[in-house]
């Protein structure tokens, strides 16, 4: 015998599913594949569907975005039956429940007229495994090497990346995260997910590495001091950006960091400006003139090194070369780091007073930088049952996403399309209104996703003719609330 839940051939068991699949009240949620059986008054497992009279209802209220202000509010608490123009209310996902894994019509199909054009906007909550979070953290300071593994509550849940300019990279989540390890992994990898999307804080720690505090739009805490500042470039980028600012008031500066330690006089543009060579060698692998490489080992020091006294990345000083008085400045690439020293008659540098026309020029990069953030970008493959839900014959709308003539959105913030099969996004958390996500336990993480197109075009694709409910219609039978998007999320009507 096969039911909702398993196939046994033992009587007796079959007997008693059969008995409580008959309980009095009981709904069974078909959302995402637990089919949790929800008794009245109650939730499933995710909290997202409850039983109230005996009807499985999406538990929070559908969310539409508001161009104005004067728009938001429960949609339909004042609604007097005057048509609503479909620029000024978007009809998101959040809220409006799922058709997982999408052998009906997604649940809310809405037409509306923009600017005198039929449009139709199809709207669902997509169940994906197939998901995961690509994480941008602000620091020069040392997180941890490419491929380590990022554990929350000590569980792995993702890796580190590359290091771009100035941030860290984090990869979380994937699906083989999600269900290819242990039901522990899963779990942890799902709750994570769902923690950093919604805009929680996380700590985070890094296998040979740091922890850090992640939050979208937020500071990174390191090790447990806030990140403030993000780089103004590498070494050589900030000779090549203050140099002049440095010439006359030092005679040397070395501009410590990680990845590329510059030194002014060997520089381009310190010959440039005609400056005098100074003979002071740096450790490292020299690249191309005034530009080092591994002059140190990556750490919480000067410029992301482990470097925590500057003089020790000065290899030699040529005294054919340099000369007592000489001005050095050493400095970081983000100015937080500073020190002014003065070649004695020996040629040793020794620390002084730091005057105020290179005081000034320090203060400089430090304004230059700009504040160090973290960024939760949400990236996940819709291309498969999801968009069944949209028309009978899905590749359409994927071929209709890929050419540009279906516009895709998550919660009502933009996305970006990847190149290739399928319809593979990435959108910014912080653009979407708060607590956009929710999950399942199989683990899976839920994200809205919205489909517009013309209607002509919709019908050409095989859509869900049928199913087309007017805006109207819509905030009369659910009095959706309505929301503004972010600051600077570009509302999704044009």
């Amino acid at each position: 015998m096969t039911n909702n839940h398993a196939a046994t051939d033992a009587p007796e068991e079959a007997a008693l599913v059969a008995a409580k699949a008959a309980e009095p009240g009981i709904v069974t949620c078909d959302a995402c594949p637990v089919l949790c059986r929800i008794r009245p008054d109650k939730t499933g497992a995710c909290d997202r569907y409850g039983n109230r009279g005996g009807v499985l209802t999406r538990m929070d209220p559908l969310t539409l975005v508001a161009r104005t202000p004067d728009l938001v509010r429960f949609a339909g608490d004042d609604w007097s039956g005057n048509p609503i123009a479909g620029k000024d209310l978007f009809v998101t996902a959040i809220g409006a429940g799922t058709t997982y894994p999408d052998y009906k019509p997604a649940p809310f199909i809405v037409g509306s007229e923009i600017d005198g054009a039929d449009m139709v906007t199809v709207v669902s909550e997509g169940v994906f495994s197939y998901c995961g979070l690509k994480v941008k953290i602000d620091t020069d300071r040392h997180l941890g090497a490419e491929t380590a593994t990022v554990r929350s509550g000590g569980e792995a849940v993702g890796h580190v990346t590359t290091a771009e300019y100035g941030s860290q990279m984090l990869s979380i989540g994937g699906v083989h995260r999600l269900t290819g390890g242990s039901k522990k992994e899963g779990v942890a990898t799902c709750d994570t997910m769902l923690r950093l999307a919604n805009g929680d804080p996380l700590e985070l720690t890094i296998d040979g590495g740091a922890g850090v505090i992640v939050q979208s739009g937020q500071p990174p805490v390191v090790d447990g001091v806030p990140e403030q500042r993000m780089r103004v470039g590498c070494g050589s980028a900030t000779i090549g950006i203050f140099a002049n600012q440095w010439l006359g008031h030092a005679d040397e500066v070395i501009v410590v960091d990680d990845h590329i330690t510059g030194v002014l006089t060997e520089h381009q543009a310190g010959r440039f400006l005609d400056m005098r060579p100074a003979g002071l060698r740096v450790r490292g692998r020299r690249s191309t003139p005034g530009r080092y490489f591994q002059v140190a080992n990556p750490g919480m020091g000067w410029g992301g090194t482990d470097i925590q006294d500057p003089l020790a990345i000065i290899e030699r000083i040529d005294p054919k070369i340099a000369w007592p008085g000489l001005r050095l400045l050493m400095v970081s690439t983000t100015g937080e780091h500073a020190a002014w020293f003065v070649l004695d008659d020996t040629l040793t540098p020794r620390p002084e007073p730091m005057p105020d026309a290179i005081a000034n020029a320090v203060a400089r990069i430090g304004e230059n930088c700009e504040p160090a953030l973290c960024t939760v970008l949400f990236m996940a493959g819709a291309g498969g049952s999801l968009r069944a839900g949209a028309t009978d014959n899905p590749v359409l709308l994927t071929r209709s996403v890929q050419a540009g003539r279906t516009r895709v959105t998550s919660g009502g913030a933009p996305v970006y399309i990847w190149p290739g099969g399928g319809i593979t996004y990435m959108t910014d958390v912080a653009r979407m209104p708060a607590n956009a996500f929710g999950s399942v336990p199989t683990p899976a993480l839920v994200a809205p996703i919205e489909f517009t197109l013309p209607l002509a075009d919709y019908l050409r694709l095989g859509g869900h003719a049928g199913r087309i409910r007017r805006l109207d219609e819509i905030v009369r039978a659910h009095r959706p609330r309505s929301v503004l998007l972010p600051a600077g999320t570009v509302f999704p009507v044009p």
